[in-house]
C-alpha cells in the first residue's frame, strides 16, 4: 500500500508518492519557465480546454497599456462551457450542486437541471426588458438562485454586481447608484446562527435611495412576511410559472471581452471600486488554476466554503468548478451553527474531495480543539485550500494535522478581486513552507521591490508587483478608467508592474511570504515589523486561537504596537495571562515586538473575505471616524 502521509523535514513539508503519481501536473519548474518565455503560446494552449464559438486572432492585445485585452476577435460565453457543453455527455446527469441551509434543507441538481433554471431565469429576465451589457444587482444569501441569477445574466449577456448578503442598505444603494442597476434581485430572507434575516427590508430601504431601479424580483427563501411594492417587486416563483419562463433559452454569443461582471472591493479610503471582468480570459484563468492547482478530478467533490458575494464565490464557488464539470457543494449559514462540527459533519456526509477555506475560518473552529473534527470521517478528503489572507503557521499545522490528516496538501493562495483568480500557490507536488504562498503560478512573474522598482535581496522586505499582464485581469474599475490606472500600475519609470498593495519578502528558496497590506507593516522604533508576524506569534500561544495587530503613535518609538486576542474555547483572560503573552510574543520575534497591551475580545471586525479590519481597530482606538464599514461581515 502506498505511503499517503506526507514528510515533515525542517518545517518543510513533503508530498506523498501517491499525490504525486495522480497530480494533474506533475512538474513545476519546466513547466513554469516555458509559460513564462512563452506566454501567450501557453495562454493559447490552456484556451483550447474550453469551447470557442470562433477562435481568437490574437491571444494577447498590448496596444493600449494598461488596458490589456485577451483573445481578441474570438466569440464565447462563459455559460456556454459552464453549462451548454456537458449537456452532451454523460456530465448532463452529474450532479453540479448540492446545497444545504443552517436549517437542514437539502436540495440538488444535476448539469441538466442547472440548465433548465439557469434559462427559465434568462427568460424571466429577457421578459424584464434585460439588454445585454445592462448592469443586474444581486443581493441575496447563499442560496442555488443566486448561482442561477449569476449564470442567467451571462447567459444572455447581462453583467450581474452581487452585493453580500450581510451588507447594509447604504452599501447595497451605492453600488445601485454606481452600477446604474435598473434590476434588483433579492430573497425575502437568509439564515445565520438560527436567526431569519429580513433582506427584503433592506432591499427596500436601499431602493428608495436607488431611483434607478424599476424591476425587483424577489425569491422565497424563509417565508417571512415581507412588504412587495406593486408594479415593481415580483415573486420569483411567480415569474417562473408564467408561459414567458420557458427552460429552452439560447446562450448568447459574445465578443471574448465582453463584461462579465463587476464586483465591489472596497480601498481604505475612497468609495468601493466596482471591478470589471470579461468572458474570455476570465474563464481561461480561473478554470486553468483551478483544474492545476486543486487537481481536480471528473469523479471530485468541491467545496469552497465562500459566499458568492465576494471574489472567491465567483471564482471558485460558482465559475470555474462547473467549467471543470464538479460537483460543488454549497452552505447558507454559520460555520460553527448548531455546533462546531458543521463543516466536517457536511465533509462526511457528502464526501467533500477538495475543501477551500479562510483562514479566519480554521482558527474560529480550531479555537473549539480536535475533537469536534475528530468525531467525523474525513478521509474523502484529499486537497485543502486557504484564501483570503496569510495563513499563521500554527493554523497551517492545525488544519494540515487534525483535518487532513497529515496528508493533505494545503494549497496557501495569494490572490485578489482585481486579479480574478489565484496568482501565487503551491501545486499538490510541490513542497510546502507553512506561512509560505510558495511560487508564482504558470505565466506569473512576481517580484519584491523597492520603492524605485529594483528588485530587493533574498529575505528582504518590499512591495509585491506582477511583471506581466495575465488573462483573469480586471479590465478596468467600473466608470473610472483613470483611478484603475493610477491605483494598480505605474510607480516604476517604464515598468509595466501591477502594484498588489502588498508587504512580501521572498526566501532563499524562491517562496513568497506575503506580510500583509502594505499600510499593516509597523515602523517601531525605526524597525518594519508586519501585523501578520505580529499576530502569528500571539496564536503561537496555545492559549490563543485569533489576533490583531496595529500601531498607535508614540512619541519615543513613532508607533506601539496593540494587540487584540481570541481566546481559545473555555479560557478567560486576566492580568497575568496578559503579561504572558506580551513575554511570549518578545521570545518568538524580539523585544521590540513586544506589544504595549493586549486586550482579550469575543471577535474582530472583519471582511466577508476573512480579512482583519486593522484600520477599523485603529480608527476606534483613536476616537475616529470609522470610514466605509459596508464590506464588514457582522
Amino acid at each position: 500500500m502506498a505511503d499517503n502521509s506526507i514528510e515533515k523535514s525542517s518545517e518543510i513539508y513533503h508530498p506523498s508518492a501517491e499525490v504525486v503519481a495522480n497530480a494533474n501536473v506533475p512538474e513545476y519548474e519546466q513547466l513554469y519557465q516555458y509559460s513564462c518565455e512563452n506566454r501567450e503560446q501557453f495562454w493559447a494552449e490552456q484556451a483550447d480546454h474550453l469551447r470557442w464559438y470562433k477562435k481568437w486572432d490574437k491571444v494577447l492585445d498590448d496596444s493600449n497599456k494598461p488596458f490589456y485585452k485577451w483573445f481578441t476577435g474570438a466569440n464565447f460565453n462563459i455559460v456556454h462551457n459552464a453549462i451548454d457543453r456537458h449537456l452532451e455527455d454523460a456530465t448532463r446527469n452529474k450532479l453540479a450542486i448540492i446545497w444545504e441551509s443552517e436549517a437542514g434543507a437539502v436540495r440538488s441538481f444535476s448539469y441538466h437541471a442547472l440548465n433548465r433554471e439557469v434559462s427559465k431565469f434568462a427568460n424571466t429576465l429577457k421578459s424584464m426588458g434585460v439588454k445585454k451589457g445592462e448592469v443586474v444587482t444581486i443581493y441575496m444569501p447563499q442560496v442555488p438562485e443566486l448561482v442561477f441569477a449569476m449564470l442567467a445574466c451571462a447567459k444572455i449577456g447581462a453583467v450581474h454586481s452581487v452585493v453580500y448578503g450581510g451588507f447594509s442598505y447604504e452599501a447595497l444603494a451605492a453600488r445601485i447608484e454606481d452600477a446604474h442597476s435598473r434590476v434588483l434581485i433579492t430573497a425575502d430572507g437568509g439564515f445565520r446562527r438560527g436567526k431569519p434575516i429580513d433582506l427584503k427590508s433592506i432591499a427596500n430601504e436601499a431602493m428608495k435611495r436607488s431611483p434607478t431601479i424599476e424591476v425587483c424580483i424577489t425569491v422565497r427563501n424563509n417565508g417571512l412576511d415581507v412588504e412587495m411594492e406593486s408594479e415593481r417587486d415580483f415573486w420569483y416563483h411567480d415569474l417562473q410559472s408564467l408561459p414567458v419562463a420557458s427552460n429552452k433559452c439560447e446562450t448568447e454569443v459574445l465578443d471574448s471581452e465582453d463584461p462579465l461582471f463587476i464586483l465591489y472591493t472596497s480601498g481604505t479610503t475612497g468609495k468601493p471600486k466596482g471591478m470589471l471582468h470579461t468572458h474570455a480570459g476570465y474563464a481561461v484563468y480561473t478554470s486553468t488554476t483551478h483544474r492545476c492547482l486543486f487537481d481536480v478530478k471528473p469523479e471530485d467533490r468541491w467545496w469552497c466554503a465562500a459566499d458568492p458575494g465576494w471574489i472567491t464565490g465567483h471564482s471558485y464557488l460558482v465559475y470555474s468548478p462547473l467549467i471543470n464539470g464538479a460537483t460543488i457543494v454549497m452552505y447558507e449559514g454559520a460555520p460553527n451553527y448548531p455546533y462546531p462540527n458543521r463543516l466536517w459533519q457536511m465533509v462526511e456526509k457528502y464526501g467533500v474531495n477538495l475543501f477551500y477555506t479562510s483562514p479566519t475560518a480554521i482558527r474560529g473552529l480550531m479555537r473549539f480543539g480536535e475533537r469536534w473534527p475528530q468525531r467525523h470521517d474525513l478521509s474523502s478528503l484529499r486537497i485543502l485550500g486557504s484564501v483570503g489572507e496569510p495563513i499563521n503557521p500554527e493554523a497551517w499545522k492545525w488544519y494540515y494535522e487534525v483535518i487532513g490528516d497529515s496528508k493533505c496538501p494545503i494549497i496557501d493562495t495569494w490572490w485578489q478581486t482585481e486579479t480574478g483568480g489565484v496568482m501565487i500557490a503551491p501545486l499538490p507536488i510541490t513542497p510546502l513552507k507553512p506561512g509560505s504562498c510558495t511560487k508564482p503560478f504558470f505565466g506569473n512573474e512576481v517580484a519584491v521591490v523597492d520603492d524605485e522598482g529594483n528588485e530587493v535581496p533574498a529575505g528582504e522586505e518590499g512591495k509585491l508587483v506582477i511583471k506581466n499582464p495575465w488573462p483573469g485581469m480586471a479590465r478596468t474599475i467600473y466608470g473610472d478608467d483613470e483611478r484603475y490606472a493610477s491605483l494598480y500600475w505605474g510607480d516604476y519609470g517604464d515598468k509595466e508592474y501591477y502594484k498588489a498593495g502588498d508587504s512580501a519578502k521572498v526566501d532563499e528558496d524562491g517562496y513568497v511570504w506575503v506580510i500583509g497590506r502594505m499600510d499593516e507593516v509597523l515602523k517601531v522604533s525605526g524597525y518594519r515589523l508586519g501585523t501578520a508576524e505580529i499576530e502569528s506569534a500571539l496564536v503561537s500561544h496555545q492559549a490563543v486561537s485569533e489576533a490583531a495587530a496595529i500601531g498607535l503613535p508614540h512619541e519615543v518609538k513613532g508607533n506601539a504596537i496593540h494587540t487584540y486576542a481570541i481566546l481559545r474555547d473555555g479560557l478567560v483572560g486576566d492580568k497575568a495571562l496578559e503579561q504572558e503573552l506580551k513575554e511570549h510574543v518578545a521570545k518568538e520575534l524580539g523585544k521590540i515586538a513586544q506589544p504595549e497591551d493586549v486586550q482579550f475580545v469575543e471577535s474582530l471586525p472583519k471582511t466577508r473575505s476573512g480579512k482583519i479590519m486593522r484600520r477599523v481597530l485603529r480608527a476606534r482606538a483613536l476616537g475616529q471616524d470609522e470610514g466605509d464599514l459596508s464590506t464588514l461581515e457582522e
